[in-house]
């Protein structure tokens, strides 16, 4: 194939894949955006202006090399391209999907700050991923020779699986614990399918099953299994349970009926997808079907839920917000595609009590933006007097998520955590107060993006492959 020359950004514009149009993919949970094609997958890829310095990479987690396979791609020469892109990313075509690029790589591409556009990275991240695992470019995991150390992996979402692995291809004997009956963490039940679909997340899990990880599913530490139990199974563990303990708002009412949390809403949603049978939302209580429904919150899960509610049939959708658009820690992206689906967003709009069990109303207070706090968002300072009454019968609260009590759980006291209740793990090798113990993704950093917890997986593991390479060290422990 001919070399396509790069830096076409003046000549050729800024071209997205296609969406299913929102009446039709407002229907389903089917991934909304079309693929690409080679041509406009080279055609876009040539946009890049192959920065000396480049700030899409510097602003990606993972530091991927994206110029280079930008350039690639151009070239036409896809499977390098893909083979890059992969060798600083456990799962390039779930980041490609779910990644906020317009937070990170494409929100600081150079070309995007000129005006011109920006070049779509995650697009073409995710076209490459795909045509590699259709074109069996994807290569089983197999190490050059097995190691007798094991590692036992507590928590199968992003952070554990990419540790894993790291570890596997290392040789290392690996198995993973998960309180689920699937492995993906918030991959397989966060994320709806419109997003992520549920395939594209079973394929690696396969891939790490053949190359001979042992997956423990419905076992919840703690209770299933002690942690005493699981160090004395392995030569390291690795704590990578994530945060699911939902935050709270206390006002009056907040008990009542039909006022639920992000995380049951999405999980039997996404059980319903996989054909599970899930009482509470046959019961109607998790379905928004024919439903008045109203989300509290402007984050990612927000929006997840706003768009699974339209898809549920609910009758109406509002999303309440403290602040403006502008101050929301979601991405933009994801609320554009949301109004586009018929979700009206209520801004400056915060929830003082609820009418009604089952309750039947939301009673919102009006706020207005202050002064910036210490993220530099504008702090929501009260209207005194504006109040009034949002109809709803289905409450979904999407307020964020906070760690469990994983020392009392536990009962490992000497786990040491942050006052924010975070396991504390040195920020590079990721090691815990406990000896052979460490820890990563969202479970140290607190809720935060995919992306991130695959680098900290990744870490992790290139660090207990340290530990585990210091038999001398480890026996003095």
């Amino acid at each position: 194939m001919a070399t396509t020359p790069m830096l076409r950004f003046v000549t050729v514009g800024k071209e997205t894949p296609e969406k299913r149009p929102a009446p039709l993919r407002a229907r389903d949970f089917h991934e909304i955006y079309r693929d690409y094609a080679a041509a406009k997958a080279a055609e876009q890829a040539g946009r890049c202006s192959q920065c000396g310095v480049p700030y899409c990479q510097v602003h990606c987690p993972l530091h991927n090399n994206i110029p280079d396979w930008l350039k690639l791609t151009a070239e036409g020469r896809l499977r390098e391209a893909y083979e890059l892109s992969q060798e600083t990313n456990t799962f390039p075509e779930i980041c490609g999907r779910i990644c906020p690029q317009d937070r990170l790589c494409e929100g600081n591409c150079v070309i995007e700050q000129a005006g011109h556009g920006t070049v779509t990275i995650g697009a073409i991240e995710r076209y490459l991923t795909d045509l590699a695992w259709t074109e069996g470019w994807v290569e089983p995991i197999r190490p050059a020779a097995g190691r007798p150390e094991s590692v036992g992996i507590i928590g199968a979402g992003p952070a554990g699986l990419a540790a894993a692995d790291r570890l596997r291809r290392a040789g290392v004997q690996v198995a993973v614990y998960d309180r689920h009956d699937r492995p993906g963490g918030l991959m397989t039940y966060g994320i709806p399918g419109f997003k992520l679909d549920k395939p594209v997340v079973m394929q690696r899990i396969a891939q790490l099953e053949a190359a001979g990880v042992t997956l423990v599913p419905g076992c919840e530490v703690g209770r299933d299994m002690s942690f005493s139990a699981i160090r004395g199974r392995h030569d390291a563990v690795l704590i990578a349970t994530g945060v699911y303990l939902s935050r709270e708002i206390r006002a009056p009412g907040v008990g009542a009926g039909g006022i639920v949390r992000a995380i049951d809403y999405l999980t039997a949603s996404n059980r319903k997808g996989f054909g599970d049978d899930v009482p509470a939302f046959d019961s109607g209580e998790l379905d928004a079907a024919g439903r008045r429904v109203v989300v509290i919150g402007g984050g990612d899960t927000a929006m997840d839920c706003v768009r699974t509610a339209v898809r549920q049939g609910a009758v109406s959708v509002r999303c309440l917000y403290r602040r403006d658009r502008a101050n929301m820690p979601g991405s933009q992206r994801e609320v554009a595609n949301a109004e586009e689906e018929g979700v009206e967003f209520v801004w400056l709009a915060a929830p003082r009590g609820f009418v009604g069990d089952p309750v039947t109303g939301v009673m919102v207070q009006r706020m207005r933006l202050g002064e910036p706090d210490a993220t530099g968002r504008r702090s929501p300072v009260v209207i005194e007097g504006a109040e009034y009454l949002e109809e709803a019968d289905l409450v979904i609260m999407a307020l964020g998520f906070d760690p469990e009590d994983l020392p009392r759980l536990w009962g490992e006291p000497g786990l040491e955590v942050t006052r924010c209740g975070t396991v504390r793990a040195d920020f590079r090798s990721h090691a815990t107060s406990l000896p052979g113990v460490y820890a990563a993704g969202d479970i140290v950093r607190g809720a935060s993006l995919v992306v991130w917890a695959i680098r900290d997986g990744r870490e992790a593991a290139d660090a207990i492959l340290d530990y585990l390479a210091q038999p001398a060290a480890v026996a003095a422990e």
